[in-house]
Parts: C-alpha cells; sequence; structure tokens
C-alpha cells in the first residue's frame, strides 16, 4: 500500500520540477533573446558605421584598395574600433540585383539570404539571418541597405560570429542546473519535513484510536492542533469517542439492567420450585405454586418482548413503514379496547379529538406507543380518577396528548424517564407490573415517524404526555 507520506513527498517534488523546467525554460528563453537582441544591435550599429563612410563616399567600392574603407589601426584603440575593423574585412557589398560589388579579405563564402528576405532588403528595411556553419559557431548575418537618391543603390552584408551567445547560454544552462539540483535537493528534505509536520496529528490519531477499545475510551485527543483542519478533525473525533462510550455505557447499563431483571423472577421461580420439591404437597398447594411461577414466566416474556421491541427499533428505523393514516379512529378503537380495563380501576377514559389531516404512519406501531402511554396512566393513577385522550394541532404538527390525574412524577425524574429501565419510585414495586421499557419504546417509536416525545407532570396533579407528529407536505 502506498504510504501519503511518499505521496505527499513525490507530489512536491514533482510540482517542484515541473516549476523549475518551467522557470528554466523561460530564463533561457528571455536570455537567449537578449543575446540575440544585443548582437543584432552591437551588428547594426558596426554596419551603420561602414555604410554610412559607403555612403560618403561610395568612389570606394570602384578600387581594390580595403585599407581605404577598413579603418587604420590606431595605438590604444578601444574594443569597438577594433570590432568595426574585424567586421569591415569580412563585410560584402552586394547590388540590388545579388552580384557582389566589393568584399573584404576575410570573407568567409555563405549561403545566399534568401529571395523573400532580399525582396525586403530592396524594399529598405535591414535583414537578419543566422547562418549555420561547418566547423565553427553559427553567425549573425545583417542586410543592410544603403540608399542613395531615394533607392536602394548598395547592400551591405555584415556578420558576427554567435559563439559568445553560444557560450552564455551553455554556462547558463549549467547554472540552471546546478540551481536546479540544488533546488531539488532543498525540496526532498522540505518535503519530508512538510510531510512530517502535516501528517503528525493523523500519526497521533491513528496510535490513539489502536488503543481505543470497548473497555478504554477514556483517552482523547489534544484539540491543539497547529492547523484549523486538524483541530476540526480533532474535535469531531473526540466527539466520536464521547458517543461511543455513552452507547458502550448505555449498553453495559443495559445488559446489566436486563440481567437484573431477569435474576428477580428467575430467582423466584427457582426458589417456588425448591420449595415445591423439598416434600409432597397438596393439590391445592401444586397448584398456588404453579401460579406464582406462571406470574414470574408472564414478567419474563414480557420484558423479552419489550426487550426485543427495543432492540429492533434501536437497530433499524426501516421496520416502521408509514403509510397514510387518519388517528381518530385508530384513537377510539384503543379508548374502546381499554375501556374495560379503565372501569376496573375505576377510572374514566375520555377522547377528545379535533379534526386533523391524515399523517405518514404505521398503525401497528403508533397503536403500541400509545397503548405503553394509556397503560402507564391507568396503572398510576388513583380509582376515581381521571384519563384524558386529546387529538388536536400545536405548533403546525399533530399532538397526541394523553394526560392523566395521578400523583405525578417528581422534576429531578423527569430527565431520566426515558431511559432504558429507568423507574420512578412509584414503579419499583414489584406488584406495579412494569419493566421499565415502555416510555423508551415509545420514543423509538415516535422519533422513527420523525417526531418526538414531551411530558409535563406536577406532583399531586398528574402527568401529560404528548406525541408530535408531523404534518406530510401537501
Amino acid at each position: 500500500m502506498t504510504s501519503f507520506r511518499n505521496l505527499i513527498r513525490a507530489w512536491a517534488l514533482a510540482l517542484i520540477l515541473v516549476l523549475l523546467a518551467i522557470f528554466s525554460a523561460l530564463v533561457y528563453g528571455g536570455f537567449e533573446v537578449l543575446l540575440e537582441r544585443y548582437a543584432n544591435a552591437r551588428l547594426l550599429g558596426l554596419a551603420q558605421t561602414l555604410a554610412t563612410l559607403i555612403e560618403q563616399r561610395p568612389d570606394l567600392l570602384s578600387g581594390s584598395r580595403e585599407q581605404d574603407l577598413v579603418p587604420a589601426q590606431e595605438t590604444g584603440a578601444d574594443e569597438a574600433q577594433h570590432e568595426l575593423r574585424e567586421t569591415a574585412h569580412s563585410i560584402v557589398v552586394l547590388s540590388p540585383d545579388g552580384r557582389i560589388v566589393w568584399q573584404g579579405s576575410n570573407v568567409v563564402p555563405r549561403p545566399p539570404v534568401s529571395g523573400p528576405l532580399l525582396e525586403r532588403v530592396r524594399r529598405g528595411h535591414p535583414v537578419y539571418d543566422t547562418v549555420s556553419t561547418v566547423n565553427g559557431p553559427p553567425v549573425r548575418r545583417l542586410s543592410l541597405p544603403i540608399p542613395s537618391q531615394g533607392e536602394v543603390r548598395y547592400i551591405l552584408q555584415a556578420e558576427v560570429s554567435l559563439g559568445f551567445s553560444q557560450r552564455a547560454l551553455r554556462n547558463l544552462m549549467g547554472l540552471l542546473a546546478i540551481v536546479s539540483a540544488a533546488m531539488m535537493a532543498v525540496a526532498w528534505f522540505g518535503s519530508s519535513w512538510l510531510a512530517r509536520k502535516v501528517l503528525g496529528p493523523i500519526e497521533v490519531l491513528s496510535a490513539t484510536t489502536e488503543t481505543v477499545s470497548g473497555s478504554a475510551l477514556q483517552t482523547r485527543l489534544n484539540v491543539d492542533a497547529p492547523y484549523q483542519e486538524f483541530h476540526r478533525l480533532a474535535q469531531a473525533f473526540n466527539a466520536m469517542l464521547d458517543r461511543l462510550q455513552k452507547v458502550f455505557e448505555g449498553q453495559r447499563r443495559f445488559v446489566d439492567h436486563a440481567a437484573h431483571e431477569m435474576q428477580t423472577p428467575l430467582t423466584v421461580l427457582q426458589g417456588n420450585i425448591e420449595v415445591v420439591l423439598q416434600k409432597a404437597r397438596t393439590a391445592e398447594e401444586y397448584r398456588e405454586a404453579l401460579l406464582n411461577n406462571w406470574e414470574e414466566v408472564q414478567r419474563l416474556v414480557s420484558l423479552t418482548r419489550s426487550l426485543l421491541t427495543l432492540a429492533r427499533l434501536s437497530g433499524d428505523h426501516s421496520l416502521v413503514q408509514p403509510a397514510p393514516l387518519a388517528l381518530e379512529p385508530l384513537l377510539r378503537e384503543l379508548v374502546d379496547e381499554l375501556a374495560v380495563l379503565a372501569d376496573d380501576h375505576k377510572l374514566r377514559l375520555t377522547l377528545q379529538a379535533d379534526p386533523v389531516p391524515s399523517i405518514q404512519g404505521d398503525p401497528r406501531w403508533l397503536k403500541q406507543a400509545v397503548i405503553n402511554l394509556l397503560h402507564n396512566a391507568l396503572r398510576y393513577t388513583e380509582p376515581g380518577g381521571r384519563v384524558t385522550v386529546r387529538l388536536g394541532i400545536r405548533e403546525s404538527q399533530v399532538c397526541i396528548t394523553v394526560e392523566d390525574t395521578g400523583q405525578g412524577i417528581e422534576p429531578d425524574q423527569l430527565p431520566h424517564l426515558f431511559e432504558r429501565f429507568y423507574r420512578t419510585d412509584r414503579a419499583r414495586a414489584r406488584d406495579s407490573g412494569g419493566t421499565g421499557l415502555g416510555l423508551p419504546i415509545v420514543k423509538e417509536i415516535i422519533e422513527a415517524h420523525g417526531g418526538r416525545i414531551t411530558v409535563e407532570s406536577q406532583v399531586g396533579t398528574g402527568s401529560v404526555f404528548t406525541l408530535w407528529l408531523p404534518i406530510p407536505k401537501s
């Protein structure tokens, strides 16, 4: 598997290499153009000096005395005068049709100027071209028109060697190669340092991740990262660990509570069986023992069903299959079904329904949620009390409210009502029949429908549980 550090280094080196190549090409090309312009300017200056002399004294071309055209060697002459003499020895003077009128003693035969360039010279424009040589560096040649009475009378050809330019370009290329090699070395070490600097927090994250387990979730990353992105990454990782820790702790509590809830009826069953087996019993005593065991078995069945329901809902909300659902008929059916139970508790169970639109809901699961709330209300309301189911619209949502006139819930217990296996003080008695899973199941069902559940309660007055369900967009 490719190392990300090596990938960063390779990309950095490739980028530097491309930039150096572009930079070197621009510098080399620019310097080459400057040298060519310098050669052209130098050649033009020398040629114009000789052309002026010929223009002033055209009779110099009629004789054969080269020294009349070539400046004399003077003691202490500067480089410009020396270069002028050297250039004069290699000039060629042509007629407009290309015939040689005069040439210096150092002239080396060169290919003639091409027709289009010669035509341009005839129109009075100086023309430059580069001519290759057999054993030496190329030369830069200038064809300069010499006018007389408004027309081109002669064409002066002068040339200078490009050996200096070639040597300068070779030296520049060597210098660029050395600089590029040095820059690549710096880029190698710089990219290595940068990779270590950038990937340091990632390696810390990897090392921390390797230490994370179900029994060791307290480790956290240092959020004082040098870069904003890694600071956010550390915060996100720590937040993920917080969530994992809560999940594992919740799972651990869930297992502990489930084991405890199962242990109690199993212990009772074991005790009853041991008592029965100690000696022979009458039929009535056996019947009483079996009834006690049946009650404990029912408690276990209720607990396992609740656990299974909660596990299925917590793991996959797709079990809820919403469809257009009218809530009033469903609630009226539930109230009618539980009316007998309410009468047994000497309670008054009523439904107050306002017109509401149909919602997207699964009738099976919503029925389970409302039944859980009604069972709690009927179980914990004193005889002579009242349980009211209301259906209406509040805050642009459909609300199902279950209100009782029971004993109410202590304020410090309200935040924990929807925790698994949590039971209020009034529900801790074994004869209450509660498992502490009814409200968590209601919460999972409503959240699977995209809604929420809220509770309001006052001790001695009663409790109000409200299911908030979204209204489908038209």
